[in-house]
């Protein structure tokens, strides 16, 4: 179930999914690698701003040792 009641400006994790065009698992695999932060929520429901996740969206991400070019 979704928050209905975010500060404007604010995404969950599948909000912020469909604003980048990605999977919910992306945006979670960000916040692991450090490309993503959270501004707040709780573990189970964190909470992203949209300029943080528009950012993460275009930046260059790290590549890993053996991974296929995109």
């Amino acid at each position: 179930m979704e928050h209905l009641s975010l500060p404007p400006g604010y995404l969950t994790t599948s909000m912020a999914a469909l604003a980048a065009g990605r999977a919910p698992a992306t945006i979670r695999d960000w916040v692991r690698r450090g490309i993503l932060t959270r501004c707040g929520g709780t573990p189970k429901r964190p909470i992203y701003r949209v300029a943080d996740v528009q950012a993460a969206a275009t930046a260059d991400k790290p590549n890993r040792p053996g991974q296929r070019a995109a």
